[in-house]
């Protein structure tokens, strides 16, 4: 079985590598992944930022992104998996400074102040230098990527075939807390699956959709692991010629996903847990 933020077995990748590099060298070795990871890399920090308050010193968290030398950006207000929702569709990877309580596969280097997240780090070094990062960016690109809707739809975008379509539909699935308003409440939903075949069932019902007429660009994404209540679950983004033929096909492709794709749901609510698949 396998988690969100861990192994993937995947033929095409839709979204954005994600990992955190934590301990007293974790800025040198930043750098060094910046400089052997492919594509585009944005980097985000936890950083205390020091402000005088009265005669004393007040650290307070904050966020920064670092997308290049152009731009540059601060804020308190975000979540680290927010930051990563508004870097995965213009990124192949992010980096993630200083987060070790982050449930993401994390690269430690030098010492670490507290315990990480209950994960095993990918890979452990003394220092930047020491460190292998060939090794760890073939153990990145092995982990399950970020993705969200926008992310999907930016790609389905990028198709060769889009200067011909007038139609992109999208179907989102979520955790739902309660079917009415006296169901008890479903406080999270735990997705499990055999590595790498429901990928691979994932990616021939999207090659499949894609031979119809006029549907140019077909893309599935379930997310596994915990998934607590009000959080999305699954995404089906179709690029068409029409709107008949998206609609239709993200009717379609919802369907087999869930009759086809075996993935299997624990369902945790306030008084029980259980597998769905077993009642």
């Amino acid at each position: 079985m396998t988690g969100d933020t861990y192994k993937r077995a995947r033929t095409d990748v839709h979204g954005m590598h994600t990992f955190g590099i934590v301990g007293t060298d974790a800025a040198a070795a930043c750098d060094r992944f910046v400089e052997a990871l492919g594509g585009r890399v944005a980097v985000v920090r936890n950083r205390k930022l020091e402000e005088a308050d009265g005669g004393r010193q007040r650290a307070r968290p904050a966020t920064e992104y670092d997308l290049g030398a152009e731009w540059r950006a601060y804020g308190d207000g975000l979540s680290l998996r927010e930051a990563f929702d508004r870097l995965a569709p213009d990124h192949d990877y992010a980096v993630a400074i200083g987060f070790p309580q982050a449930r993401i596969p994390q690269v430690v280097v030098g010492d670490v102040a507290g315990e990480l997240a209950d994960e095993e780090p990918l890979a452990t070094a003394s220092d930047a230098a020491s460190l292998d990062v060939t090794a760890v960016v073939a153990a990145v690109d092995d982990t399950d990527p970020h993705v969200t809707l926008e992310s999907l739809v930016t790609r389905v975008k990028r198709s060769p075939k889009a200067d011909r379509a007038g139609a992109i539909a999208t179907f989102t699935g979520r955790v739902r807390a309660k079917d009415s308003a006296d169901d008890e409440r479903t406080e999270l939903l735990e997705f499990e699956t055999y590595e790498g075949v429901a990928e691979r069932r994932m990616r021939a019902i999207e090659d499949e959709l894609e031979a119809r007429e006029g549907v140019f660009e077909v893309a599935m994404h379930h997310r596994t692991g915990v998934i607590p209540d009000g959080e999305d679950i699954v995404f089906v983004v179709v690029l068409a010629g029409h709107r008949e033929e998206a609609f239709r096909t993200v009717e379609d492709g919802i369907n087999r996903l869930k009759d086809e794709v075996p993935i299997f749901k624990k369902e945790v609510t306030e008084s029980e847990t259980f597998w769905v698949h077993e009642r």
